[in-house]
């Protein structure tokens, strides 16, 4: 049980209501006493008929509870998850705590997120509804359907996608939109790619035993130990998903430790030093970081050096705009006369400083440079696709009017260079936002008011 205050994140500082939580506490103790006595028939028979028992009790997080059906919907969802991936559950009493021990972190987030104002309307969790669906190839009401068959109803699993959106805009806020990533962090990753011969993917699996906050020398001494004695087993032969299953405590711990695909930026150097000595199917040492002791499994590994080419395009451009005294038919007859001009041998160039309404391009002849595919709108760019060098196309609807499009030149260019320093970005956030959002589920749970009316699950 721990108690703390107040609550900071990022620039956010959240009160908790910890009298509040304790006097909740107590009446809420004083239920478990009374309820019995209900069901013993210890009230005069007259009052008994309108009472009807309630759900049990099983953990106080904060001013808030989870009960009894909460955690046994969650272990049937789990259970089923567990069989669909043909993992060997783990004795029912150690799955209760892991799952219970999920339940409260995301109970503890979502109390957050209410305090900092965060809410998902009705609309947006129904559009990640229908991608959920399409993304399945299937309509939506036959997707509630196969979800019938699991024991799921339609309001569970939209509460579901809303908690979960909920909790990702938390995320968002707190973790990912505070990550930042230096030009120098940039070319340090690739200096190192390159030296390490790495444009590989790996794909891991992992087990965390952690460390609490502020944790004594016996505790850690005592998960050292649990670690040491998990990589035996599984050297010895033990089922690594079965174990992440029962012992972890990291995110994947239920999917049995499977972190997928990851890059080399996506993962912590700690990670990355000992995967670039392992060979597919070995069990890594046990690792030591801020939060616990780390165990890897490499299941496999793909990719290599690859170079990136993409056509780009010389192209250049004469825009009429459209309003309320120009109409698309005449915008379209305007263009339609400057097409005939310029076959006719006037200059693109001379004739888009004088007409064209583009006041980027029109100063230099209506000339966009090279374009790489994605920089212009669709239409515009499908036009410019069909052309031939030197031709120029009939009038082409954009946003806000209508353009004519010649096509200068082409050529192949590398843009491996640049695409590795976007991809190293991406890896280099999403790592450090994993390290600090698991660093804050930590800081999380430990400043959390919570209490265990069950002791074994504990």
């Amino acid at each position: 049980m721990h108690r703390q205050p107040q609550q900071s994140f990022g620039n956010h500082v959240f009160r908790v209501p910890l009298p509040l939580a304790r006097f909740s506490a107590v009446l809420l103790t004083l239920a478990l006493v009374v309820l019995p006595a209900i069901s013993r028939g210890s009230l005069p028979p007259s009052a008994t008929p309108a009472l009807k028992m309630v759900d049990r009790i099983l953990v106080i997080v904060n001013n808030d509870v989870i009960t009894q059906s909460e955690l046994d919907s969650r272990m049937k969802d789990v259970e089923r998850r567990i069989a669909a991936q043909h993992i060997q559950a783990p004795p029912e009493s150690t799955l209760r705590k892991q799952v219970l021990n999920q339940l409260i972190l995301q109970r503890l987030q979502l109390q957050l997120a209410k305090r900092a104002g965060i809410k998902v309307s009705s609309t947006q969790v129904g559009t990640a509804l229908q991608t959920i669906a399409a993304r399945n190839k299937l309509t939506l009401p036959a997707l509630y359907k196969a979800l019938d068959g699991e024991g799921i109803t339609p309001a569970q699993f939209r509460r579901q996608i809303h908690n979960q959106m909920i909790i990702q805009k938390l995320i968002d806020r707190e973790i990912k939109d505070q990550v930042t990533v230096s030009q120098t962090e940039i070319r340090n990753f690739l200096a190192s790619e390159a030296r390490h011969n790495d444009m590989v993917e790996y794909n891991v699996s992992h087990i965390l035993i952690p460390i609490p906050e502020k944790a004594t020398p016996a505790q850690i001494q005592q998960a050292e130990r649990k670690a040491d004695d998990l990589v035996k087993e599984l050297r010895a032969g033990g089922n690594f998903e079965q174990m992440a299953v029962a012992n972890s405590q990291g995110q994947s711990a239920l999917e049995g430790g499977k972190l997928g695909w990851k890059q080399p930026g996506q993962l912590p150097q700690l990670f990355l030093n000992a995967l670039r000595k392992m060979k597919p199917g070995d069990i890594s040492g046990v690792l030591r970081s801020a939060n616990g002791f780390h165990i890897l499994k490499l299941n496999a590994v793909r990719g290599g050096k690859q170079i990136h080419t993409i056509v780009q395009t010389r192209v250049r451009q004469i825009l009429i705009r459209t309003n309320a005294l120009v109409t698309p038919q005449q915008a379209q007859t305007q263009l339609e006369d400057l097409r005939a001009r310029i076959e006719g041998g006037e200059p693109f160039g001379v004739l888009a400083r004088a007409d064209s309404q583009d006041p980027v391009s029109a100063p230099s002849g209506g000339d966009l440079g090279w374009v790489s595919p994605g920089q212009l709108e669709r239409q515009a760019e499908q036009a410019m696709n069909a052309l031939a060098v030197r031709q120029i196309s009939q009038p082409v609807r954009v946003s806000g009017g209508y353009v004519l499009i010649q096509v200068l030149g082409r050529r192949v260019k590398d843009v491996t260079n640049e695409l590795n320093e976007a991809n190293a970005r991406q890896q280099i956030q999403a790592r450090k936002a994993a390290e600090r959002y698991a660093q804050w589920l930590r800081q999380l749970r430990a400043e959390a008011y919570v209490v265990y009316f069950d002791k074994s699950l504990d």
